[in-house]
């Protein structure tokens, strides 16, 4: 997946923004898609995957590490993780 993206899903309602959200999401399994920056923090990749695996949820690993996913999302933080509502 490319920045660009990225940015067409900002403008729509369907993307989710930061780790404990995606994981709430995956939780309820309202996710269609996950995206984690390159340099995810091990606990939280280890999380995110067994929820992904128990919800047959897709999850793609960018090359983008998480301060840039960050300003790529127009955000003054840094993002690990990004998810797409079903």
């Amino acid at each position: 997946m490319s920045t660009a993206d990225i940015k067409k899903l900002l403008k729509t309602d369907k993307l989710i923004i930061g780790t404990d959200r995606v994981v709430k999401g995956l939780r309820k399994g309202t996710l269609s898609m996950i995206y984690m920056s390159s340099n995810c923090p091990e606990d939280i990749r280890n999380e995110v995957e067994h929820y992904s695996k128990l919800t047959e949820t897709k999850i793609e690993k960018l090359k983008e590490p998480n301060d840039e996913l960050g300003a790529v999302c127009k955000k003054s933080f840094s993002i690990s993780l990004l998810g797409v509502l079903k």
